[in-house]
């Protein structure tokens, strides 16, 4: 039985085709042929406007069925979380993975588009897996954002890199083995 995936990627100038392929690629290569990607282009990546972004995520997400993985990048997966707050899925996903994840509120990135949710982990729908990832070398988002989106999930799994950047040098393979992990039944 194949597996679906859904990979959201992240903003800016040419991210789709130039940058966050080659983490869909990362996956591909250590989930194997029992998951089909999905990895939507996203409307004006260099611009991202959460509304037109939630358009798409909607239509994908009720596309998936039961027991998808969803996995965001960036701004990518900021908007996919909240979106999953606001608008909880019919399906509840098998496990949500977010990379590299800007945190908007206090200590965090401001937003005019995405209200901070004290409650946010509550928000999203049980029992499903929640992971964060973020390398110590990050350049674009702060390394203490993935402290505040811990907390602001605490039900989340937080994984720290050591020496990885923003794309995670372009190696999703902690990602890749968790997700595994989950399709196995086996904890991680």
């Amino acid at each position: 039985m194949t597996r679906q995936l859904l990979f959201v990627q992240g903003a800016g100038e040419g991210t789709h085709d130039g940058w966050d392929e080659r983490l869909v690629a990362s996956l591909a290569g250590h989930l194997g042929s029992g998951y089909a990607i999905r990895y939507p282009r996203m409307p004006a990546e260099d611009d991202p406007n959460v509304m037109r972004w939630a358009a798409v995520l909607r239509e994908e997400i009720d596309a998936l069925g039961a027991g998808a993985v969803l996995v965001g990048h960036s701004i990518g997966a900021t908007i996919l979380v909240h979106f999953l707050a606001d608008e909880p899925p019919a399906h509840p996903p098998a496990g949500i993975f977010l990379v590299a994840m800007p945190y908007i509120g206090d200590g965090g990135w401001p937003s005019d588009e995405i209200v901070p949710k004290a409650d946010l982990g509550l928000r999203l729908s049980p029992p499903t897996a929640v992971y964060l990832y973020h390398g110590d070398a990050d350049d674009i988002v702060p390394g203490a954002h993935a402290h505040l989106n811990a907390r602001a999930i605490p039900q989340a799994r937080l994984k720290v890199l050591p020496g990885r950047d923003h794309q995670l040098n372009d190696d999703l393979s902690e990602v890749a083995a968790d997700i595994l992990g989950l399709g196995a039944g086996e904890p991680v």
